[in-house]
């Protein structure tokens, strides 16, 4: 038996018989003969208690003490679940992610992995111990300061361990049995994927999926670490997500894999730029020196009386304030007449490898979408997917639409939701 690296989210360790459920289930894991490395998350909604907390105090609050105060969360479960695990009968330790070679760069709540260096963890595993990491962390490698990954970063965490240690499977435990083909919260007709390409996963969780963070997608796909999506409420298997399928699996090769939302992003218009070479470039040299990412991004053409014309981009709301002040302060040199922020907006996407060759596949999304009766403002498309920007009240509705027009309707309410609060 190989090395496992399992991680459970939030909704696992919510309370006390949380942790005392997942604890049996990391012990069972390890008298079945593997090596156990955990990951664990701050309990429930731990963390954004936290960021209410500190934004009470604080407006704007220092991103070194910040992260100081969010990685708080994730050391009190990894202690408990540690405690849990002795009551067991079996060892186990817990380390921070500093302490297990998380080594970031110097980006204060959103820092990326440089290297990982899981000395301690590989010599605790020699003991035969089980080893326990806080998720979402780790140290800046310039400033040596405590960083966190931002949203979702324990799944990272995770899968940057697996590829460290050479683990034979990252398991990812939610609170869904695996990937569906929509958010089962929107759609209870979704239907569950036993087998999802990288690629495709990529393309989801970059479009809105909440089940796995498209980063931690990423790093699985570039050191090819195969993620078992699983539920730690129940014992049924999940959906598999690798480069290739594994020997024996049934793979369905489906023309659409799923429909992905996102109620997470704000739009920026920016009116009246003047339609000339290096203006559009000067716009995102603004935003990219203060560190925001953004995703869609719509041209509209220019004016023939003004010669002006208007960008508009979509970018994560918590940047939004952010973004305004870095381009208010390039507005005499780019030029343009005014800024407009819309953050009640949604992203619907479409994902599947199958749209490459099957023609009809963008006309029948945007028939669905018109049949209920939506209104787009923004598209954009890639070989395997269709995003459109709409209303964000138009969100739940367009969502159920497309999954039903393309046949990924369950003939029985399959999806079942069994923790977490969506916050």
């Amino acid at each position: 038996m190989g090395l496992v690296v399992q991680k459970y989210g939030g909704s696992s360790v919510a309370d006390a018989e949380g942790i005392k459920r997942v604890a049996k289930r990391i012990v069972d894991a390890k008298r079945n003969g593997h090596q156990v490395v955990v990951v664990v998350s701050a309990m429930g909604d731990t963390t954004d208690e936290l960021i209410d907390l500190a934004e009470q105090v604080s407006p704007i609050p220092a991103g070194r003490e910040f992260d100081m105060l969010l990685t708080a969360g994730e050391r009190i479960s990894m202690a408990l679940l540690a405690m849990a695990i002795k009551n067991l009968g079996h060892e186990a330790q817990s380390f921070t992610g500093s302490q297990a070679g998380v080594i970031t760069d110097s980006v204060h709540n959103k820092a990326r992995i440089i290297d990982v260096t899981p000395g301690r963890i590989r010599t605790a595993l020699d003991e035969g111990n089980i080893a326990i990491v806080a998720g979402f962390q780790g140290v800046s490698q310039d400033t040596k300061d405590i960083t966190t990954l931002g949203r979702g970063g324990s799944d990272t965490t995770a899968v940057a361990l697996a590829a460290a240690l050479n683990a034979e499977v990252c398991e990812i435990y939610t609170d869904v049995d695996g990937v569906f083909t929509a958010d089962p919260r929107v759609v209870k007709k979704a239907r569950k994927i036993e087998w999802i390409s990288s690629e495709d996963m990529l393309e989801l969780a970059a479009s809105g999926s909440k089940v796995l963070l498209h980063r931690c997608v990423e790093y699985a796909r570039r050191y090819n670490i195969p993620i078992h999506v699983r539920s730690s409420f129940s014992g049924l298997p999940g959906t598999w997500v690798s480069n290739e399928p594994r020997e024996g699996q049934k793979v369905e090769h489906a023309i659409i894999s799923g429909v992905a939302h996102d109620v997470s992003e704000a739009k920026i218009t920016v009116v009246g730029v003047p339609d000339k070479p290096g203006e559009a470039a000067a716009i995102f040299r603004a935003i990219a020196d203060a560190e925001i990412n953004i995703d869609m991004v719509v041209q509209n053409v220019s004016a023939a009386a003004t010669s002006l014309t208007d960008i508009s981009f979509t970018l994560p709301k918590t940047d939004g304030r952010k973004a305004i002040e870095a381009l208010e302060k390039h507005k005499d040199a780019i030029g343009f007449d005014s800024l407009r922020y819309d953050d009640q907006i949604g992203k619907i996407s479409l994902v599947g490898a199958g749209m490459k060759t099957n023609p009809g596949v963008t006309a029948s999304f945007f028939e669905a979408l018109s049949d209920a009766g939506v209104n787009i403002e923004l598209i954009s498309t890639s070989e395997i997917r269709i995003s459109v920007v709409t209303r964000q009240d138009d969100v739940n509705p367009a969502v159920q639409a497309v999954h039903t027009a393309f046949g990924l309707d369950s003939d029985s309410d399959e999806a079942v939701v069994y923790g977490g609060t969506g916050r």
